[in-house]
C-alpha cells in the first residue's frame, strides 16, 4: 500500500451520513480510513461491505485524537499523503484532486479555505463566520501565519508533513496546533478554495458557537501560560 493516498475520516455518532460520505469517496480510488471515536452507533454495521479501513477508539477522545490515530495508521502503511475529510458530508470529494495537485506542485501541507476567491459555501451561520474570522486573527498573531481560513478541517499533508506533525491536542484545538507545527517545522503551505456545504444535518450536528470561542480562548491561554 506504499505511495497511496489515505483519506482520514474521523467519525463520532454520524449514523447513516457516514456511509453516504464514504460511498462518495470510494470512486476516487484512494484508501479510506474511518476512525470511530467511541460512537454510540455501530460504524462497522453502517459500513458493512465497503472497502474501508475501520479503526476504533474505545471511548470518545476528540477529533484531534481521531486524526492522529488515522495518521499513525497511514504512516505505518507507508502513505505518500493523507487527506483530512469530515464525516458529515460538508466537504466535496471532487476537491481532493486539487489538494493532491498542490502537493505535487511542491506544497507540504494544503489547507482548504471557505474565504478565497472561487470558494463555494452555502448558508454559513453568521456567528460561525464571525468566530472563524476571530480565530484567523488570533492564529495570525500567535503563529505568524495569516491565513484566510484558520479552522477548516479539509486539508492534505505529504509524507514530510505527516512525519513532522504529531498532534497532542485531542479535541478541536488541534487545528491551531497544526498551524503552529507547520510554522515550527518550516513546512511549505498553500491554501486552495474549496466547496463547503452546510446542510441542515451538518448545521445541527456541527460545532456550537461557544465551542469555537473556547478554541480561541484555549489558544490564547496556551500561548500566555
Amino acid at each position: 500500500m506504499e505511495d497511496k493516498v489515505y483519506i482520514i475520516v474521523p467519525s463520532y455518532n454520524e449514523g447513516a451520513v457516514l456511509a453516504e460520505t464514504v460511498r462518495a469517496l470510494l470512486p476516487l480510488g484512494h484508501e479510506v480510513v474511518v476512525v470511530d471515536d467511541g460512537s454510540r452507533d455501530d460504524p462497522g454495521e453502517l459500513l458493512a461491505g465497503l472497502p474501508v479501513h475501520l479503526l476504533r477508539h474505545a471511548i470518545n477522545l476528540g477529533q484531534g485524537a481521531a486524526l492522529q490515530t488515522g495518521m499513525d495508521y497511514a504512516k505505518r502503511c507507508g502513505a505518500a499523503a493523507v487527506v483530512h475529510f469530515d464525516a458529515d458530508g460538508q466537504h466535496d470529494p471532487a476537491d481532493i484532486a486539487r489538494f493532491l495537485a498542490a502537493l505535487a506542485d511542491g506544497a507540504d501541507v494544503v489547507l482548504g479555505s471557505r474565504f478565497l476567491p472561487g470558494a463555494e459555501r452555502q448558508r454559513v451561520p453568521v456567528a460561525k463566520r464571525l468566530l472563524l474570522q476571530g480565530a484567523r486573527v488570533v492564529n495570525g498573531l500567535f503563529t505568524g501565519m495569516w491565513l484566510s481560513d484558520a479552522h477548516n478541517g479539509f486539508r492534505a499533508l505529504n509524507r514530510r508533513a505527516l512525519a513532522a506533525i504529531e498532534l497532542t491536542e485531542n479535541r478541536m484545538a488541534h487545528a491551531s496546533e497544526i498551524l503552529a507545527l507547520i510554522r515550527k517545522r518550516r513546512l511549505r503551505v498553500r491554501e486552495i478554495a474549496v466547496t463547503i456545504v452546510y446542510s441542515a444535518y451538518s448545521r445541527k450536528k456541527g460545532q456550537k458557537w461557544y465551542n469555537s470561542l473556547n478554541i480561541i480562548v484555549e489558544l490564547i491561554m496556551n500561548k500566555l501560560f
